[in-house]
C-alpha cells in the first residue's frame, strides 16, 4: 500500500498552466524570426510557461541530484566494473573529479548526493546519508526489496527536491551512480512495458559478448522469477529496481509537486522518469530530456516514456552528465523568450509571415 505521505505528495501533481502556455505561443508568434524557426527551444520556452505559470523562466541557480546506491545483482557477474566505484565515485561526485562534476561545474551547476543504499560506510559532510540499507538484494534470487522500501526510496527522492526548492533551486537534473544499474533499469523497462530482455539490456559499461547474454538471461528470469505487476509501478521497482531508481522516479515526482522543471539524463534516468510517469502521468509534464543515450535499450524508454532527446552525442556515461549541458540549451530558449525583439520593436513590418503562421511551412 501507499503511504499518505506519498499519495499526498501524488495528488498534489497538477496539469501545466495552459492560459500561461497559450500567452507563451503569442509571444513565440510575434517575436522577430519565422514562426516555428527556434524549434524545439521555443516549445521548451512554452513548456517552462505552463511549469512556472509566467512568461519569463529564472534558469540561474540549477543542480543534478545524484542518487547513489549498489545492487545485489551484481553477484551475478553482470557489470564490467568492480562494485567499489560505485562507493569512489560517491565521494568523487564532492571532489569535483566524474564527468558530470566537471561538466556541471562549467555550467554553473551544483551537485546534491544522496546516499540511498551504497554498500560502504560514507561519512563526509557534503554526501547525504538516506542509506535504506547497504545494497538491494539479487534479483536474480527474489525481489531487489520490500514494498515499503520502494516507498522510503521513492519519498528520499520527493523530499531531496523539495528540500532543493526551498533551497532556491530552480531548474534540475537527475543522476545515478550504482554498479549494476543498466540491469536492474533493463528489468524495471521490460517489466513496466512488455519490451523483451533482448531488447531493455545493453551491455553497460563494456560487457564481453557472453557476459551480455548472460545479462539477458538474468533481466529474464529475474522477471519470470519474481513477477513485477506491470500495473503497480512501485510493485515493479521493489521487485527488481534498485534504491537510485526508485530515489530518482522520486527526484521526478518532487519536482513536478514543487513545479520545477527536470531534466532526464540517460538510460536509467529515463527509466526512473518513466517509472514516476507511471506513477503519476501529469509529472511527465515537468521533464525535460537531454540527450539520446547510446544505450540502447534508451530508445524504448523514451518511446514509452513520449519524450524526445534534444541532443545527440553518442553518450552513455550516466551521472547525470548530460544533464548540464541540456541546462545550456534551456537558458538558450529562456534568452530568446525574454531578450529577443518583437517584429514590431525591430519595426519591421510582419504581414509577410501571416500566412507562414498558418500550419507548418517548413517541414519539406
Amino acid at each position: 500500500m501507499l503511504s499518505k505521505r506519498l499519495e499526498d505528495y501524488i495528488e498534489k501533481i497538477v496539469l501545466l498552466d495552459e492560459k500561461a502556455m497559450e500567452c507563451a505561443r503569442e509571444r513565440q508568434s510575434v517575436l522577430a524570426k519565422p514562426p516555428g524557426s527556434l524549434g524545439r527551444l521555443e516549445e521548451i520556452s512554452i513548456q517552462l510557461a505552463g511549469i512556472s505559470g509566467g512568461m519569463f523562466y529564472d534558469t540561474s541557480k540549477r543542480c543534478v541530484i545524484i542518487m547513489s546506491a549498489d545492487n545485489g545483482v551484481f553477484e551475478e557477474g553482470v557489470a564490467a566494473t568492480p562494485q567499489s566505484v560505485t562507493y569512489s565515485q560517491t565521494v568523487n561526485f564532492v571532489r569535483g573529479i566524474p564527468g558530470v562534476a566537471a561538466i556541471a561545474k562549467q555550467f554553473a551547476a551544483d551537485l546534491i548526493v544522496v546516499d540511498v543504499g551504497v554498500n560502504a560506510d560514507i561519512d563526509h559532510p557534503l554526501i547525504r546519508n538516506r542509506k535504506i540499507r547497504k545494497s538491494t538484494w539479487n534479483i536474480a534470487k527474489g525481489d531487489a526489496m520490500t514494498y515499503d522500501e520502494a516507498v522510503q526510496a521513492i519519498l528520499i527522492g520527493i523530499e531531496t527536491a523539495v528540500e532543493a526548492v526551498e533551497d532556491g533551486y530552480t531548474l534540475f537534473g537527475a543522476g545515478e551512480m550504482g554498479i549494476a544499474n543498466t540491469t536492474t533499469s533493463a528489468a524495471v523497462l521490460s517489466a513496466l512495458t512488455g519490451l523483451s530482455a533482448e531488447k531493455a539490456a545493453g551491455k553497460g559499461a563494456g560487457l564481453s559478448d557472453e557476459a551480455y547474454k548472460h545479462k539477458i538471461h538474468v533481466v529474464r528470469s529475474a522477471i519470470e522469477r519474481n513477477r513485477p505487476d506491470a500495473g503497480d509501478p512501485i510493485d515493479v521497482l521493489a521487485k527488481v529496481g534498485g534504491f537510485d531508481l526508485a530515489a530518482l522516479a522520486g527526484v521526478f515526482l518532487g519536482c513536478a509537486f514543487m513545479k520545477v522543471p527536470v531534466v532526464i539524463d540517460g538510460f536509467i534516468s529515463m527509466v526512473s522518469a518513466l517509472a514516476a510517469a507511471r506513477i503519476q502521468p501529469l509529472a511527465k509534464e515537468y521533464m525535460i530530456a537531454s540527450h539520446a543515450s547510446f544505450e540502447h535499450g534508451f530508445v524504448h524508454a523514451a518511446q514509452a516514456l513520449g519524450v524526445e532527446p534534444c541532443l545527440n552525442l553518442n553518450m552513455r556515461l550516466g551521472e547525470g552528465s548530460g544533464c548540464p549541458i541540456m541546462f545550456a540549451v534551456i537558458d538558450a530558449a529562456c534568452a530568446a523568450m525574454r531578450d529577443m525583439g518583437t517584429f514590431a520593436e525591430a519595426e519591421i513590418n510582419d504581414e509577410y509571415v501571416e500566412e507562414l503562421r498558418i500550419g507548418d511551412k517548413f517541414t519539406v
